[in-house]
């Protein structure tokens, strides 16, 4: 008896070791999905004849299709009531079948925003939950875990721009079947060899008020107000990155780099910054490197104003890069700090809810800053993003 608990302790060792990089290369396949458009909205445009205004109503129509997916997700108690790893493989398979139908001919731009948001829909089966799959796998060092995961968002936000970069010709159509195959092999993978994990507690009845009972805690609440401040600013800031860059340029004449490239590095430099803040929560106390780095990328919006008027392009692209690794690192350590303060029962249920709560955030910073763009000097239109990192710090400064 002894001897076979002992080999299946040593083969639940070996398989524990992959179970990681599965989850990282299966969300990073899975979130794909989110991005596809991006990379290809041109073509869109061209293709379908479409109005230039397409561009924004395609892209907001993926994160609203993300925000109801995640309200219902999270009203339906979802992630908890039902195996994670198959709720990631349904919405893998049923998203990659939405973004496969984009290649469709005669396609209008209200066909393209239904497919669009119903692509974004079931991606709140695959983001919040593969932080769920791993909450349920990793209790201590879960920061580093979900480091990983949120890196691989990451570097699939920047990769368009990347693309973008270097003009590359590759067939649109092409490019969006290749997303939704390895969408539909990350599903797989998940549902393959990522089983429910040992601190998963399974068995819960639909409760429609389920996900408020997580904010009658204050540890909680505070990883959440913590989150809501830090989206505040995080996608905003990714959204202009180019605006940014293309502004400094217009302004110093003499002065030239490919701004397509540099977006992708800003952006993509914050995968690595989630990693090492991973591995920063081991050393030190989660919310303190969460409350650091959101302290830092508060101080980065308000002294944005005086590096965009600087001519100095070595100071402003370095300014953007350490803008780029603040601006995120704290993303996997709040959701680290939501996970471990939820009920545990309700675990998926939380990391929905607040990522639902944090991307309907996104758009009014994203839209406040598009109306005051067109009013002020866009150089300075990034001091209102210290808005919500600073409602953030004394969220948590008021639970310590």
């Amino acid at each position: 008896m002894r001897l076979h608990n002992k080999s299946f302790k040593l083969a639940w060792m070996k398989q524990s070791k992959l179970i990681l990089p599965i989850i990282v290369v299966s969300q990073f396949c899975c979130t794909s999905l989110w991005f596809a458009g991006n990379g290809v909205m041109n073509d869109f445009v061209s293709t379908f004849n479409l109005d230039a205004s397409a561009v924004g109503h395609l892209t907001s129509a993926v994160q609203l299709g993300f925000i109801s997916g995640t309200l219902i997700f999270a009203l339906m108690t979802i992630a908890d009531r039902f195996s994670p790893s198959k709720v990631f493989f349904v919405c893998a398979l049923i998203g990659s079948l939405f973004n496969l139908a984009t290649i469709l001919d005669n396609q209008t731009l209200y066909s393209l925003i239904a497919i669009r948001f119903c692509t974004g829909f079931f991606l709140a089966g695959i983001y919040p939950v593969g932080m769920k799959i791993a909450a349920d796998y990793f209790d201590k060092g879960l920061g580093l875990s979900l480091g990983y995961l949120v890196g691989a968002l990451v570097v699939g936000t920047a990769f368009p721009h990347f693309l973008k970069a270097f003009d590359t010709n590759v067939n649109w159509q092409y490019l969006i079947i290749f997303i939704s195959v390895i969408a539909s092999i990350g599903g797989i993978l998940m549902l393959l060899f990522v089983p429910n994990g040992p601190y998963r507690k399974s068995g819960q009845k639909l409760q429609l008020n389920a996900w408020l009972l997580n904010f009658n805690d204050k540890n909680f609440r505070a990883a959440a107000f913590g989150y809501f401040g830090h989206m505040w600013e995080l996608y905003a800031f990714w959204a202009f990155a180019p605006l940014i860059l293309s502004t400094f340029l217009s302004n110093n004449s003499t002065l030239s780099f490919n701004v397509s490239l540099w977006s992708f590095i800003v952006i993509a430099v914050g995968g690595l910054a989630c990693v090492l803040s991973g591995y920063f929560s081991l050393l030190y106390k989660t919310k303190r490197v969460a409350f650091v780095a959101l302290l830092l990328s508060c101080l980065c919006c308000l002294i944005s104003p005086l590096i965009f008027q600087s001519n100095s392009e070595f100071l402003c692209l370095g300014f953007l890069m350490f803008w780029g690794i603040v601006v995120i690192a704290d993303s996997p350590l709040f959701s680290t700090l939501v996970a471990q303060n939820a009920i545990p029962k309700l675990k998926g249920t939380a990391l929905t809810m607040v990522n639902c709560i944090g991307f309907s955030i996104t758009i009014i910073s994203i839209q406040l800053l598009n109306y005051v763009a067109t009013i002020w000097n866009p150089n300075y239109i990034f001091m209102l993003l210290a808005i919500g990192p600073f409602l953030g710090l004394i969220a948590l400064y008021k639970n310590t």
